[in-house]
């Protein structure tokens, strides 16, 4: 959502974060460019100000920021945190084609006895799946959310998908299904190692 050219201007960035970038800042030709990877957490986050859906102002998004140590490294900020927001990955999706996702920081999600997910907005009356093209309709949005059962167990030491506890299991399946996109990695913890590769 940073990204200059498709972000949530003016609260962007100054380049491209997105898979145009690659070639626009690399120089690496678009035929030359085999798997998109979209890399999200397991949740949502974000920097800075600009409008932010799943945001969530309570103790529920103190616990994300907490438990995920969603804090920057140099200045000590506290990021801005809430469920993960699928109308905002779709719409990554759409302007990057990803032929696969890396699912990051799942393990944050272990604490949760439920867990919500963003699944379309309420825009004027209207229900929307897509993402709105206008600010002033994006920072006038309800969430309409999906609630998915926690798992309420550690995942940091599971190193295949099968040793995932079975609503984990679920609730990476609900986004492979949403996107239409496998996931191909999962962060269960901040080492190198703990990542599970399907």
């Amino acid at each position: 959502m940073l990204d200059l050219d498709f972000g949530t201007y003016p609260y962007v960035t100054s380049s491209n974060t997105g898979i145009g970038g690659v070639c626009t800042g690399l120089g690496i030709p678009p035929t030359k460019i085999g798997e998109v990877i979209g890399v999200a957490k397991a949740y949502t986050t974000r920097v800075g100000g600009g409008p932010f859906p799943s945001e969530l102002t309570d103790a529920v998004g103190q616990k994300l920021r907490d438990v995920g140590a969603e804090y920057g490294v140099t200045t000590g900020r506290p990021r801005r945190c809430g469920w993960l927001d699928l109308v905002v990955l779709r719409y990554s999706n759409m302007i990057n084609g990803y032929t696969s996702i890396n699912l990051t920081k799942l393990d944050v999600l272990d604490v949760f006895d439920e867990i919500k997910v963003a699944v379309s907005y309420t825009i004027n009356g209207k229900k929307v799946t897509s993402f709105p093209a206008s600010l002033e309709d994006l920072e006038t949005a309800t969430v309409n959310y999906v609630t998915l059962p926690g798992w309420k167990q550690s995942i940091g030491k599971c190193r295949s998908f099968e040793e995932l506890p079975e609503n984990c299991q679920a609730y990476v399946r609900f986004i492979e299904r949403d996107l239409g996109v496998p996931v191909k990695w999962i962060g269960v913890g901040a080492g190198r190692e703990e990542m599970i590769a399907m």
